[in-house]
């Protein structure tokens, strides 16, 4: 049945021929669908230039439990994101159909099991061309992301955001979880050695070995402590020079804040990044041939106030900017 009176209809701002957000203007920002920016569900425009889409999982994870709902409450923050971004001098959604692909149906009970299906519905995305930005869920989806993107762009370049280096072998013998993706995709072979990064890094390690591998797997580390040191500037000049003209990838794990900026994580740690400083460097990044993105960890049950998954929203919003750049050139 369609129903015909207008305050039951979904008011949506159509720009530059593409559909967009709910109008604000229209329908106040506390209604209406809880999809990603109040953006069209993938299901109804005819095709997407980039799509939202979330993994519900966390069972990946090695102590506070929590990112399953991470995709839900990146959405709701994201309801007061607007159309235009004046940091980067954009209107993402009439550059490009941008639209919420909703969330993929993983397994909870079968790590191995909800590898194999994201890899799948990412491979899809990314053989026809649509660009993702992902939003999880533990940072254990980052390995099937990126086998998706490296098996059409080849081994790619990798910038990882994070408290933690997430390249170590095991948690009690298993080698799927949120700590060991970047390992498993320096073996695999589907990122370029030649032009790995950590940024934000911080935080007592197992033991200086932790470090020894990272170098030898071909990770470049700018700490926390780096970024506040030597500057937004310099750090974006560095991750240009080491990515190049690359294909890359940028993972973010929202732990990389301080818990003053992100509480609602599952491993906090002090003395990290600023939402400011992260925003800034992205925007810093936003030319290079960005091919997937993903913002993770986000655990809304340790989140007052939704502080960390407003600023997951913001980060998710820049990924989308990043893209429509690259669209518009």
């Amino acid at each position: 049945m369609k129903l015909s009176h207008p305050a039951l209809q979904i008011p949506r701002v159509i720009d530059n021929g593409h559909i967009g957000p709910v109008d604000s203007s229209l329908m106040p920002r506390f209604a209406g669908p809880a999809t990603f920016a109040r953006l069209p569900r993938l299901d109804e425009v005819d095709a997407a230039d980039v799509a939202v889409m979330g993994v519900p999982f966390d069972s990946g994870v090695s102590f506070r439990s929590g990112a399953r709902f991470g995709p839900a409450g990146i959405r709701e923050a994201s309801r007061l994101l607007r159309p235009y971004n004046p940091a980067v001098d954009i209107s993402p959604f009439a550059e490009l159909q941008v639209a919420d692909a909703g969330d993929v149906a993983v397994n909870p009970f079968n790590i191995g099991e909800a590898i194999d299906t994201l890899e799948q519905a990412s491979g899809e995305f990314a053989r026809n061309g649509v660009k993702l930005v992902t939003i999880g869920g533990d940072h254990t989806i980052a390995l099937p992301l990126l086998r998706s993107v490296a098996a059409v762009h080849g081994p790619v370049a990798l910038v990882h955001f994070d408290a933690h280096l997430d390249t170590w072998d095991t948690y009690f013998g298993a080698e799927y979880t949120h700590g060991t993706p970047f390992r498993r995709a320096v073996e695999e072979g589907i990122v370029d050695t030649e032009a790995l990064s950590h940024v934000g890094t911080r935080g007592p390690l197992y033991g200086k070995k932790d470090l020894e591998d990272d170098r030898r797997f071909g990770f470049g580390i700018y700490t926390s402590a780096d970024v506040f040191r030597r500057g937004v500037d310099e750090i974006v000049d560095a991750l240009r020079q080491r990515v190049g003209n690359r294909p890359v990838y940028v993972s973010i794990d929202i732990d990389v804040l301080d818990p003053a900026h992100a509480p609602g994580t599952g491993t906090p740690e002090a003395g990290g990044m600023t939402s400011r400083e992260l925003l800034e460097i992205l925007r810093g990044l936003r030319r290079l041939n960005l091919v997937g993105a993903d913002v993770v960890e986000v655990a809304p049950a340790y989140d007052h106030a939704e502080i960390t998954s407003v600023a997951a929203s913001h980060v998710a919003y820049e990924f989308v900017s990043w893209y429509a750049g690259l669209g518009s050139k």
